[in-house]
Parts: C-alpha cells; structure tokens; sequence
C-alpha cells in the first residue's frame, strides 16, 4: 500500500488510498496531507487534517462556481466531483463531537448535486421508504428507455457513505455493463445517521426488505435480478440480509466481517488496525451507545455474527477478501465460505500483496477487486 505518512497513520494512509483511487490527483492530495504531517497521531491531528483537506476541498469548490458562471460545465462538474471526493474522504477521519463536522459533510452533499446536475445525468438522488421515513441513496440508472434492467443494491460499511461508494467508480461501471445501482446510506451511516438518527442494528433484512420493495416499486428494474453488494462492515451486513431476504438474486461480501462482534473484543486488546481515528467514539455513535459504558457495547456485540446465519443463504454468494487485511483477519472470510453450504454457488476469492487489493476492502488496489466482482455478478446472472 502507498504510505504517504510515517508512523502510526494507518488510518490517513489507508484514506489517501482511498482518495487516489476514486479520483483524487496527487498534487491535491499532497497539498491536503501536509498540514497535518506534523500531528503527533491521528486523533489529536484531526484538526490539522480537516484544515489541510478543507482547504483544498473550497479551493476546487470556488474554482468549480467559476467554471459553471463562465459555461465551462464539464469542467465544472469535474472540479465538483474531486471537491466532494476530498470532504467525503477527510470528513470520514473527524470526531463525531467535532461542532464543523455535519456541515463540512454538507458539503460533499452540496457537490455531487452539482455533479448530478451539471454532468452525471443517469445519477440522481432517491429516497427509499423505511419504517416511517427514508434511507437517503443514490441511483445509477443503466435503463436507457424505461426497459427493465438488472440492479445492484450497494451498502457501505462502519464508517462510509453514499459518497464513497459513488465516487469510487464502481456504480459507474457497473451501469457501462447494463447494471444501474441503489447506494444507499444504512442505518448507521451518511446521512441516515448524521440528519435522521438512523442507528445500526443486528437484523439487517430490515433494510434489505425495504431496499427490495422499492425497486420492485420500478418499471425499469428487473425485478428477478435485483442482487446486493455491500463492502467493510456490509460483509457482516450483506450476508445477513440475504439469509433472510429471499428475493435477492446474488449476494457479495466485498471483504468478510463473519464475527465482527468478536473483531471488538480484539480491538480492546489493540489487535488489529482501527479504520478510522477516535474509533469507539465513533462505534458508540453508529450503533445507538452514546454515553452507555463501553462494556455494555462491547456485551452486545458478540451477537454481531454470522455463525448459523450463512447457512441460511440460497443464493449464489461470493465472498472477496485481501489476504493482507489489517483490519479484518483473512480467517473470517474463510469462515464465511465454510459455512454458506446451502448457496447455490459460493466463491472465495483472496487478493494477494502481489497482485494488490490484499488491504481491508482493496483499497491499496480498488478497481482490481472491483472488476473481478463485476465480472462474478455478470458470469452468475449469465447462468441464472
């Protein structure tokens, strides 16, 4: 993986990764980081990143409103879109007691409507009806003229949003292959959490359910391939929902979370990298145990597993994995193959240092893993 920072900045490195393989430029993201290159670690440093990505982030923004006025719109949109990718990427490290951090977050929000509207017109935002109000999503259509097309529903993880998962490509590429695709902000993340309260929670067929019924709600979908992907923390999340959620087509863990509850009790004993900075401030807030004592969290999450869950899913389940992992172990994934013996097909497929993708989701290496998923959904629904 690239290591932009020395130290113990896992966490920055891992994001500057990120950030590079979603459209960032190096001379932009060099010029975000150095402000904090003088942090002494990433929790106290959170405001020197947020200073130095900020920055950057307005800059383009300022650039981009100057582009749009002269009638440069495709210029525009492209200075919007690595303006949103840069607040999406650094707001993901910030304390969620930080007062700027909801309306730093408003601004990738703000940015990719500028995107959506100036550029990105097969995108559009959506909202999903669920349990007396909306999971906020974004919608790639790959439907041309209203006829029926095979959908991918997306779930990010622990710590990222809708904007992560737009701006990482994939949706783009998967609509090229005739695939439009739901992103969808989860309980517990994007804008479900910051603005609704939305909290995470164990029986995620709750969501599955009501993702599903919209866009069966659809002319344009394909009612019989609608299929679920969700990566980080959607590897505990995706496997669940489709144990229980029988109308999915085809299922991804995009890096395995088999037993994530157990992954907490390692992380008291510091095993393992934590994947963004002021970590358990950040749990307590996802999962609804603000100011509840960090025990009781940590009680509750040993029922945060797939253990008598996978065999339950049947349908066609792929689970993809980097062997270098830090944050994940890679026995998980195999834990989640081993068991899933009631899917129709199941795959493993471990990314290797060599070949890249080895890191927690492929982040060192995001469009390898994601063309092999791609390929894995078009290879199923071909023998569907």
């Amino acid at each position: 993986m690239f290591e932009y920072f020395t130290g113990p900045t896992y966490v920055w490195n891992l994001g500057v990764n990120a950030t590079l393989n979603s459209g960032g430029q190096i001379f932009e993201v060099d010029k975000a980081c150095r402000p904090a290159r003088t942090a002494a670690d990433v929790d106290t440093g959170a405001p020197l990143f947020l200073q130095g990505w900020k920055a950057v982030a307005d800059q383009l923004a300022a650039q981009a409103a100057e582009a749009e006025a002269a009638g440069h719109t495709r210029t525009a949109a492209q200075k919007w879109f690595r303006s949103g990718v840069y607040v999406c990427q650094a707001e993901r490290m910030l304390s969620e007691s930080m007062p700027e951090r909801r309306a730093f977050y408003q601004q990738a929000l703000d940015a990719f409507a500028k995107v959506f509207e100036l550029q990105d017109h097969a995108t559009s935002r959506v909202e999903v009806p669920f349990e007396g109000t909306t999971l906020p999503a974004y919608y790639t259509n790959a439907s041309r003229a209203g006829e029926p097309v095979p959908t991918v529903i997306m779930w990010n993880g622990l710590d990222s949003t809708k904007e992560h998962m737009y701006t990482s490509g994939w949706p783009a590429e998967m609509a090229a292959r005739g695939y439009s695709v739901l992103q969808v902000d989860c309980p517990g993340s994007g804008e479900a959490l910051r603005y609704q309260g939305l909290k995470s929670r164990i029986t995620t067929e709750d969501w599955a359910k009501a993702c599903v019924d919209y866009l069966e709600g659809r002319s344009d979908v394909d009612h019989a391939r609608i299929g679920l992907v969700g990566w980080s923390l959607g590897g505990y999340y995706v496997p669940r929902a489709a144990a229980f959620e029988k109308r999915l087509a085809y299922a991804v863990a995009w890096g395995a979370n088999h037993n994530w509850g157990e992954v907490q009790k390692g992380r008291l004993e510091r095993e393992g990298e934590n994947p963004v900075p002021h970590y358990w401030e950040h749990v307590l807030w996802v999962w609804g145990f603000e100011g509840r004592p960090l025990a009781e969290f940590v009680d509750f999450a040993q029922d945060i597993h797939l253990n008598g869950v996978v065999e339950q899913i049947t349908c066609p389940f792929l689970i993809a994995h980097g062997e270098g992992d830090r944050q994940i172990n890679v026995k998980y994934a195999h834990q989640s193959y081993d068991q899933a013996v009631n899917a129709p097909k199941r795959t493993l497929r471990l990314f290797t240092a060599e070949e890249g993708a080895t890191e927690h989701i492929g982040l060192d290496h995001l469009s390898h893993v994601g063309d092999y998923i791609a390929d894995w959904i078009d290879d199923t629904l071909a023998g569907h």
